[in-house]
């Protein structure tokens, strides 16, 4: 087992693998920038290194400072959390060629992941079912207008290199495809610098279905049940429950069957998510991988009681898994709803600043991850997610009583929040019965805020 570890991240991520690791026995060297010094994890590692000033392009982003901050301090390997170097395969690589292990995938399985049309190929061979598109990268519009004709509109131009919701455009008839090719192609290559496209058949309206799966060194792989991250707003998770309550017993048996076939397809090592897409005729579609663990981890550990951070470092440690797929038993239900620093009211605008007060929610079942503390200061650096609040119950509805009174308790002062956005949501009708998939959020928002506003009247 390793005996000293740096952690390349910061805020919640950064305090949830610090604690993992003071249970281990494990030291923590915290890489920060300037604008994170004082921050709640670098109180918490036992040492902290400077990388950089505040921006991430030159602090945690900074491959070459990060990989001579951990040799320097006399780590065995490094983890990544999630976001900034987390799916980046040269820093995995850098890494490993620096005598050190980094605790998630090879940089060949992130590569072959990354690339979604490759991935999207590789699970259409090995019996996994994928959306309807293209073969390969398009050539350019007209190629895309052929293939958008074939399976039929409305089509989503997607870059092989995207994520986050980014390089993504939809077109529902020909007169719109070029323009999505055009910009999809564009926001690619600022933001990945890579502009190379594939097309997929839009599915309407679906459920976004994801699979937590751990695969160790020599060939074990189990998947943990799933997630439903449907509640969205523009491709970005705000709510995720597990299990899926959507699914009938058959389907999630398929579902899990299929992620752990994706995930031996490439043998794969550490933490992972194979996300899919569930269309209302009950069809499920692969459309990617996730190579490291991921915010909404949470609710997974609640209901099957498996610390996955200790799983991927035990691990990258050259152990085998601590248990085997017979032994994983769901036990009720787990929401996760997060906490962004963000103003509802004036279109989600992110809102840092500095927080006087804060008190966290707590009880049976109740669990909150989060780098806050009053007196600490929401940077406008970095995401503005500022907690996640995670409640396990044994049934769907009381999980939502639960997540409720957490909603009530929990407060953040100085900075606006979405917390009252996310306790109405609580209420509706709709989310509570479970009729919800990925256009929830963009049909109810103004609702909700209609709501939200009328609430706070009430209040004065």
């Amino acid at each position: 087992m390793f005996k000293k570890i740096m952690i390349a991240n910061r805020g919640e991520i950064a305090m949830r693998i610090i604690r993992c690791c003071q249970e281990m026995g494990i030291d923590t060297v915290l890489a920060v920038s300037e604008e994170d010094r004082d921050s709640l994890p670098a109180q918490f590692a036992t040492e902290t290194v400077c990388i950089g000033p505040a921006r991430a392009a030159e602090s945690y982003l900074n491959q070459p400072a990060l990989i001579t901050a951990a040799k320097a301090s006399g780590c065995e390997a490094v983890h990544p959390g999630y976001g900034f170097l987390s799916e980046n395969a040269d820093f995995a690589q850098a890494v490993s060629e620096n005598g050190l292990t980094y605790i998630g995938p090879s940089a060949d399985m992130i590569r072959g992941m990354g690339d979604k049309q490759s991935a999207r190929a590789l699970m259409k061979k090995h019996g996994v079912p994928v959306v309807p598109g293209s073969d390969g990268i398009l050539k350019d519009a007209a190629e895309a207008r052929k293939v958008a004709e074939k399976v039929g509109y409305p089509v989503l131009v997607k870059a092989t290199a995207g994520g986050g919701g980014r390089g993504m455009r939809t077109a529902f008839d020909s007169s719109e495809i070029e323009d999505a090719y055009r910009e999809a192609q564009a926001e690619a290559e600022a933001a990945f610098g890579n502009g190379d496209l594939y097309l997929e058949k839009l599915i309407v309206h679906p459920h976004h279905i994801e699979v937590q799966i751990l695969g160790d060194q020599n060939g074990h792989i189990v998947h943990l049940g799933e997630r439903d991250c449907s509640m969205q707003r523009r491709n970005q998770k705000l709510i995720e429950e597990a299990p899926a309550d959507i699914l009938t017993k058959q389907q999630r048996a398929d579902l899990c069957r299929a992620a752990v076939r994706a995930a031996k397809a490439v043998r794969y090592v550490s933490a992972g998510t194979v996300e899919f897409v569930l269309d209302h005729e009950g069809n499920f579609y692969f459309i990617e991988m996730n190579t490291r663990i991921q915010v909404e981890h949470s609710v997974t550990e609640m209901v099957t009681g498996i610390d996955l951070v200790k799983e991927q470092i035990r691990i990258a440690s050259g152990q085998d898994l601590s248990f085997r797929q017979s032994d994983v038993k769901l036990r009720g239900h787990a929401i996760e709803c997060r906490i962004n620093a963000e103003d509802p009211a004036r279109n989600f605008a992110p809102c840092p600043g500095p927080v006087p007060f804060v008190h966290m929610p707590g009880g049976f079942g109740v669990r909150v991850e989060s780098a806050l503390f009053s007196g600490c200061r929401i940077s406008p650096y970095y995401d503005s997610m500022a907690a996640k609040i995670i409640v396990q119950a044994p049934g769907r509805l009381d999980a939502i009583r639960k997540m409720r009174m957490a909603l009530e308790e929990m407060t953040v002062e100085g900075v606006t929040t979405n917390i009252n956005f996310l306790y109405l949501l609580m209420f509706h009708h709709d989310y509570m019965l479970g009729n919800f998939d990925t256009s929830f959020l963009g049909t109810h928002t103004e609702r909700i805020l209609k709501w939200d506003r009328e609430s706070r009247g009430k209040k004065k």
